[in-house]
């Protein structure tokens, strides 16, 4: 043995005081290996979304109800299913509804008893004692881990549950059980990008998300540019700012930021107060909206933050030529004098003329107004709690990609060239492709958020950021270019054209599937690509997969703003031991109707490809480093036996 070696054992040996304790564990993790593998909900495009995300939560993205029918499809009516899964979902604000008689409450807690057997019956028992926070512990695992089939058993859990009823704590006991199938359901989430924008509560998604053991975010584009909000990017603050108005949600930003958008307000009152651009209105419906002078308002902090950010991006294309980028500036190649624009060769006419806070001298300047009032926002952006501890979790459970039981997750798409082989990309010097680029992105953000301000790479790294929102090879955009200044100030359409990636052109390709499988280290043949960013037209037929099963996309327009074009409401794929459900999902109506009059999001199972045996925990990422743990334990076990090392307890 290695000196190295027998210093890693004794370290082990801290852990494991005696040879008891060693044996446990030693069996314990063996017989985990043995369990079928938890369900993995994949999920993409939440767009802040809440209420709808926390009821897919809330019902395993259906698999509870999936559940019920199969336990009690067959001694219950559809009203009483209906009625146990509102409960279930919903268990606070069901119960104030449901006049429960001691009768009814008992076999509730039967009935919810059996349920969380059911969906435990894969977890080992510790596991099962960690998914509940509740001073009533030993009681739900009393009740969910009995052999109804032994008869003394059953006669003790009856006597528990009427002691329950009796003492009225049945309530709370109904409130935990109900959470905890809610956990049962779902072993780890993998959101695959875009929490942010459109929706108006990002942020309560992910307090909810904070609360999870195993979570992890392949970040998005709506996502990576409130990251580079967070960090101090300028540009970024605007485009977060600028979206928020867009869409006439400014909650997530002042309720769930505390985020003040008065010094914006005063600032679009001085300068814009004759603003009449339509473009400028926010894109809701008019019913959102309270009265006009709110609309006019929005209208005036909406062009004034457009113009803050299309000169601070300006600045930020010159400041960095290796983004190549040069040839999407904006204010130099306008002509003030005749208010034309040459983009391409082509001169365009500017429909919107009013740009009062801008010097034909020196365009692409901030004014000194300008100036403070994006230091006032940094500094708000940056003072945030809630908005700093959100990234943070953002940046510890994130990344640009994931590799997870042979599943490759990623947000946008791959940079792809014109043949459909990996485009190497060339950025600030270096040429880059597929997980080298990916891994050299990762990096950049992790930098961005952590390195101090002094540094000199810091900005470069809070820049990338930015270039990873609207870049030309962005992995998380996927355009040629983004054109929000053509989009509000030319009438042409030509100008708006944003030019796909090749890899939306060649995702349908099986071949390129693989080969960008390869590059990531998958080469089992049943390796697949989990992909969102793009919804998928349902009602156009449309088909979320591609390239023979090798690729799911899984946004179908989880946004309201998207469904009238999708035509539903999202995907998700359920990886089970059993093997993958990729599940459509319609709109989701609304808590109170979930709650009242016990509607669910109606779900439909669009594909199921199962496994030709279960999968189990050994079949897994997780199984071959807990085998080769159990090697050292084993070690460590001969070792005690030996006398060669001494537990340090006798």
């Amino acid at each position: 043995m290695t000196p190295d070696r027998l210093k890693y054992l004794k370290q082990l040996a801290q852990k494991f005081p005696t040879r008891s304790e060693l044996g446990k564990e030693i069996m314990l993790l063996e017989s985990v290996l043995s369990q079928p593998k938890g369900s993995e909900l994949f999920i993409s495009d939440v767009h802040g979304e809440y209420d709808s995300f926390q009821h897919m939560i809330r019902n395993g993205s259906g698999m509870i109800r999936q559940r019920l029918v199969k336990i009690f499809g067959e001694s219950k009516s559809e009203t009483e299913l209906k009625s146990l899964a509102s409960l279930i979902y919903y268990p606070e604000e069901k119960l104030k509804v449901l006049n429960l008689n001691k009768e009814s409450v008992k076999s509730t807690l039967q009935d919810l008893s059996l349920l969380a057997k059911d969906f435990s019956s894969i977890y080992a028992n510790r596991k099962l004692a960690r998914l509940i926070n509740s001073a009533y512990k030993a009681i739900i695992l009393s009740l969910v881990c009995a052999d109804y089939s032994n008869k003394d058993k059953r006669i003790y859990n009856n006597q528990l549950i009427d002691t329950i009823i009796d003492i009225e704590e049945s309530e709370a006991i109904i409130i935990e059980i109900c959470r905890f199938i809610q956990r049962l359901s779902i072993h780890s989430i993998h959101i695959i990008g875009d929490i942010y924008n459109r929706g108006p509560a990002a942020e309560n998604i992910l307090d909810d998300l904070l609360e999870y053991d195993s979570v992890d975010v392949q970040w998005g584009n709506h996502d990576i540019v409130w990251m580079g909000a967070a960090c101090g990017s300028l540009a970024c603050i605007a485009n977060v700012i600028r979206l928020s108005l867009r869409y006439g949600n400014t909650s997530t930003l002042e309720k769930g930021y505390g985020i003040n958008l008065i010094p914006l307000a005063s600032f679009a009152l001085e300068h814009y107060k004759e603003e009449e651009s339509i473009h400028f209105d926010p894109k809701v419906d008019p019913e959102e909206l309270i009265n006009t002078s709110e609309k006019l308002l929005n209208r005036m902090m909406h062009k004034a933050i457009s113009v803050i950010q299309f000169k601070l991006e300006d600045q930020l294309k010159m400041r960095q030529p290796g983004f190549n980028m040069n040839d999407q500036l904006i204010w130099e190649n306008i002509d003030f004098k005749t208010f034309q624009i040459e983009l391409e060769g082509k001169k365009y006419e500017l429909h919107d003329k009013l740009l009062p806070t801008v010097d034909p001298n020196a365009p692409h300047e901030l004014s000194s107004e300008e100036q403070d009032l994006m230091n006032v926002l940094e500094l708000a952006f940056k003072e945030s709690d809630r908005l700093q501890r959100h990234v943070k979790f953002l940046i510890g459970k994130g990344g640009m990609y994931k590799v997870t039981n042979n599943c490759l997750l990623y947000h946008g798409c791959i940079p792809l060239n014109e043949q459909g082989d990996l485009k190497e990309v060339d950025l600030l010097g270096q040429k880059l492709k597929g997980k080298a680029l990916l891994d050299f992105l990762d990096a950049k953000v992790r930098e961005a958020y952590f390195m101090e301000s002094t540094d000199k790479e810091k900005q470069l790294a809070v820049d990338i950021i930015w270039y990873l929102w609207c870049g030309p090879d962005s992995p998380l955009f996927g355009k040629s270019k983004m054109t929000t200044f053509e989009r509000y100030f030319i009438t042409d359409t030509e100008t708006h054209k944003e030019n796909k990636s090749y890899y939306y052109q060649y995702r349908n390709d099986e071949s390129t599937c693989d080969k960008i499988l390869n590059d990531f280290g998958l080469t089992d043949e049943n390796a697949i690509i989990i992909n969102g960013h793009v919804p998928v037209v349902a009602k156009g037929g449309e088909n979320p997969v591609k390239a023979n099963g090798k690729l799911y996309v899984i946004d179908g327009g989880f946004s309201k703003a998207y469904q009238s074009k999708t035509g539903i409401a999202g995907y998700t794929l359920i990886f089970d031991q059993k093997g993958k459900q990729l599940i459509s999902h319609m709109a989701f109506e609304s808590k109170q109707k979930a709650i009242d009059e016990e509607i669910d999001i109606q779900s439909y199972e669009t594909l199921y490809s199962p496994s030709s045996k279960v999968i189990r925990v050994k079949d897994i990422d997780d199984g071959p480093s807990l085998m080769e743990y159990i090697v050292d334990l084993k070690e460590l076990m001969i070792n005690y036996k030996r006398g060669k090392i001494s537990g340090t307890k006798l």
